[in-house]
C-alpha cells in the first residue's frame, strides 16, 4: 500500500523545513528521510572538500539508481522485510508468516540473474539525458551487496545464477562505465544492514528497523558491526576507483555510531575531497543536505540536493506510473533556482534494463538541456529567483541572469511571458534559438513576446 502526501504534509510530521507540493496527485511509498534543519548545516573546513562541493554544485542534474533483490518481484526496496506495522510496508508474497517471508526474500539471492546488464548502455543513456553525476546503490537496508564484498557472501557476486558471470562485481562495472564518460561518481551505502547478524541478531525477533538487542548488554556484537561496516566502506573507497560522493542512507544509525570520522580520514587519502553525505545527521559529515521527495519552499544558500523518484518507487516496479519529461524539466528548473541539485530516482529491472518509458523521457530532457543547459549547469542563486511559472538563475560570475518559463503539463505556450524583477537593460535572448526577442518593461514588470511556431515546451531566456 502507498501513503499519500498530496500536500507533502509528511514534512511537518517529521519536523522538516517546509516543502513545495510536487504534484497534487502524487503518492509515495516508503519511509521519507527528514531533512536537517536550516540552522544545522556545517560548512566543511577541508579545502579539497569545499572545491569538490563547488564542482558538484555545477552539475545540477544527477541520477540515484536503486537496484537489488527487490527488483526481482518489483516491490518496494528492502522494506517488506521490516516488521514495523505501517501501511506502506506490505508483503505481497502469499501472505506468508513473517519469518517465512524473510526466508523467501533472502532466497532471491540465488535467483538474481541480470543477464542483460550493460553499464556502458546505462552511461550512454544518462549522458544523452544531460545527467552529470550518478549515485549507485551498492547496498540497501536488506544488506544485499551489488558488489563483490570480501566480508559477506550475501551479494550478487555469490548468487547461484550470476556468480560465474564476468560482470558479477556489478558496482565496479557501473562506476567504471560512468567514470569513462566523466560523470561524478557517487556510492550509496546503507549504514543499517538487516541481514548482518551483528545488526539483527538471530537470537531475537526483529521488531523494528533498528538493532534488536541492547548495546550495553552485548557491546561485542555492536563492536563487530562497527568493524563490519568500516571494512565494507573501506573496500568500496579503496578498491572501486576514484569516488566523488559517499552517500550514506539509514539515518536511524548515525555515521558517528559506525566510526565515520575515521572512515573518512582514510577514504579521503585515496579520494581527495570526497563529499560525505551522512543524510539527515546534521554536522560535519553531512556535506550537503538531501530533502527527499520534496523541494524546499524557498531558496537556500548552502549545498543541498532533492532526491525524487520518477515513479512512486525508488527501484523498478511493474507498470510504474512515470511522471513526464516536462515534470523533470520543470522540477530541475525549480530546484536549480533555489540553489540545489536534482537526483532523479530510477532503477533497472531484474535483468538490468530500464523501461523504455524511462529512456524516452530522459531523451526528451536531454534534448531540452542541449538547447537550454546554460540556464541550468554551473549556475548559482539569483537574488530574485521566482515569479509565477518563471524561475531565475544566475551565471557563476553573476553577470548574466537566466529566466526559465516552466510550461505546465498539458498546457500550451502563451503569446507572452511576463515577470517582475530581473529587468533586462539590453536584451532578452531565447536560448533555444539564440535570437533576441522583443520585450517591454514598465514599473519593474517585463513582458516578452514569443515568436510563433515554438515547440510546446519550457523556455529559457538569457537576460543581459
Amino acid at each position: 500500500m502507498r501513503t499519500s502526501i498530496t500536500k507533502i504534509a509528511l514534512a511537518a510530521m517529521l519536523g522538516m523545513m517546509p516543502m513545495t507540493n510536487l504534484c497534487a496527485q502524487e503518492e509515495v511509498q516508503g519511509f521519507v528521510h527528514e531533512q536537517s534543519s536550516e540552522d544545522g548545516y556545517e560548512w566543511p573546513t577541508d579545502k579539497q572538500v569545499l572545491n569538490k562541493l563547488d564542482q558538484w554544485q555545477d552539475q545540477k542534474f544527477g541520477v540515484l539508481m536503486h537496484w537489488g533483490l527487490y527488483s526481482i518481484p518489483g516491490i518496494v526496496e528492502s522494506w517488506s522485510i521490516c516488521s514495523e506495522d505501517v501501511d506502506w510496508i506490505s508483503r505481497k508474497k502469499h501472505h506468508l508468516p513473517y519469518d517465512d517471508y524473510k526466508k523467501w526474500y533472502w532466497g532471491l539471492k540465488d535467483e538474481f540473474n541480470p543477464s542483460k546488464f550493460d553499464p556502458d548502455q546505462w552511461a550512454d543513456m544518462m549522458q544523452d539525458a544531460g545527467v552529470k553525476y550518478m549515485i549507485f546503490t551498492t547496498k540497501h537496508h536488506d544488506g544485499f551487496c551489488m558488489y563483490d564484498s570480501k566480508y559477506t557472501d550475501f551479494s550478487i557476486a555469490h548468487g547461484e545464477a550470476f556468480k560465474n558471470n564476468p560482470k558479477r562485481d556489478i558496482a565496479r562495472y557501473v562506476f567504471d562505465a560512468f567514470r569513462k564518460k566523466n560523470f561524478m561518481i557517487g556510492c550509496y551505502f546503507s549504514k543499517p544492514d538487516w541481514h548482518c547478524p551483528w545488526f539483527w541478531s538471530p537470537e531475537y525477533a526483529t521488531a523494528t528497523r533498528s538493532i534488536n538487542y541492547k548495546k550495553e548488554r552485548h557491546p561485542e556484537w555492536w563492536s563487530n558491526y562497527q568493524k563490519f561496516t568500516q571494512n565494507q566502506l573501506g573496500e568500496l573507497t579503496t578498491d572501486y576507483g576514484k569516488l566523488d560522493i559517499l552517500w550514506l542512507d539509514g539515518g536511524w544509525v548515525t555515521g558517528e555510531e559506525v566510526g565515520l570520522d575515521s572512515i573518512l580520514v582514510e577514504a579521503r587519502k585515496r579520494n581527495p575531497g570526497l563529499i560525505s553525505v551522512d543524510r539527515a545527521i546534521k554536522g560535519r559529515n553531512e556535506n550537503y543536505q538531501t530533502p527527499e521527495r520534496g523541494i524546499p519552499d524557498h531558496q537556500l544558500s548552502y549545498p543541498w540536493e532533492s532526491c525524487i523518484t520518477l515513479s512512486w518507487d525508488w527501484g523498478w516496479t511493474p507498470n510504474a506510473p512515470y511522471k513526464s519529461a516536462q515534470w523533470i524539466i520543470n522540477t530541475l528548473a525549480e530546484i536549480t533556482a533555489k540553489g540545489g541539485c536534482f537526483a532523479l530516482g530510477i532503477g533497472p529491472d531484474q535483468y538490468g534494463q530500464f523501461d523504455k518509458a524511462v529512456a524516452d523521457r530522459l531523451h526528451v530532457v536531454g534534448e531540452w538541456l542541449r538547447k537550454n543547459g546554460k540556464a541550468i549547469y554551473g549556475t548559482r542563486n539569483a537574488k530574485v529567483y521566482h515569479d509565477g511559472n518563471v524561475w531565475f538563475t544566475s551565471s557563476k560570475d553573476h553577470k548574466t541572469t537566466y529566466a526559465i518559463y516552466a510550461l505546465p503539463d498539458n498546457e500550451k505556450l502563451p503569446q507572452t511571458v511576463e515577470w517582475t524583477g530581473n529587468v533586462p537593460r539590453k536584451s532578452v535572448k531565447l536560448l533555444a534559438t539564440g535570437k533576441s526577442l522583443k520585450f517591454t518593461k514598465k514599473d519593474g514588470r517585463v513582458k516578452v513576446a514569443l515568436p510563433a511556431g515554438l515547440k510546446q515546451e519550457s523556455l529559457a531566456f538569457e537576460i543581459k
